[in-house]
């Protein structure tokens, strides 16, 4: 007789898809449609399978990002409420937000991670919660990242590129890097 194990609680966090990123001078519009796409694919099956969707927004000093800006909300094509919501000052999703705390009672073992700066609070939150012991999915094609140059250099780095280094670092040690469709099909 072969006994099945259920997967692990999982929660899907939404980081930073919010408005202040119309907003800033590298977003051109157009880039974010496949991005769109997988991550509302995804909420819908996260939220099909009762997966908490939790809501993490960043506020800082920079004016799109302010918490007076009107900005701080989830942008206008994510549907549905979240189950939780959460701002915070950093770059990673734990720090003074009451994120770990909330995961924990709500029985959470593992994190599927989207949103927008793949390299940057996506990583990041991807990294703080694997080392506070959370499994980690992390679904490439439902984060968003710009072109960056670097300074010193002056060598242009494509999203893709960012994409591709993002994904090297955080496998296996980190991370299950996984689309849509795999994250899904193991909830």
């Amino acid at each position: 007789m072969t006994r099945l194990t259920k997967p692990p609680k999982s929660a899907l966090l939404i980081i930073d898809v919010q408005p202040s990123f119309l907003h800033m001078p590298y977003w051109s519009s157009g880039h974010e449609a496949p991005f769109q796409q997988a991550l509302l694919k995804l909420e819908a099956g996260c939220r099909a399978a009762d997966v908490p969707v939790v809501h993490i927004f960043h506020i800082d000093d920079d004016a799109p990002f302010r918490a007076d800006s009107g900005l701080i909300r989830a942008m206008d094509w994510l549907p549905g409420e979240p189950a939780a919501r959460f701002d915070k000052h950093v770059h990673n999703a734990f720090t003074d937000t009451g994120l770990d705390n909330w995961l924990r009672r709500q029985g959470v073992q593992r994190l599927i991670i989207s949103g927008i700066r793949t390299e940057q609070c996506c990583e990041t939150t991807a990294r703080v919660g694997s080392d506070l012991g959370y499994a980690v999915d992390f679904v490439s094609e439902a984060t968003l990242t710009f072109p960056m140059t670097h300074k010193s250099s002056g060598q242009t780095f494509s999203a893709q590129d960012i994409t591709t280094r993002t994904e090297l670092v955080l496998a296996n040690s980190i991370a299950r890097i996984v689309n849509v469709d795999t994250c899904l099909s193991s909830l």
